[in-house]
């Protein structure tokens, strides 16, 4: 569930920053090392771009877990 920390709505969500929001990491740092380590997928195909921006619709996939970024991008 999204906390008082969400992307507010029509804000761009990054790979790293949604990894920390939705408690999938603890930190940056961490969230760096897995996406450039090729260990976090978008949409099905590896993402290195920690950065890379995030839309409705799109899902994130780590150690064999599916994750939506959608209520972070609808803004609760």
């Amino acid at each position: 569930m999204p906390s008082d920390q969400s992307s507010a709505k029509g804000e761009p969500l990054c790979l790293d920053q949604f990894l920390k929001l939705a408690g999938i990491v603890g930190s940056g740092g961490q969230a760096k090392m897995l996406i450039q380590g090729g260990e976090v997928l978008v949409n099905g195909a590896v993402e290195t771009r920690r950065r890379r921006k995030l839309s409705q619709g799109d899902t994130v996939e780590f150690n064999g877990e599916t994750f939506s970024p959608d209520p972070w991008l609808s803004g609760g």
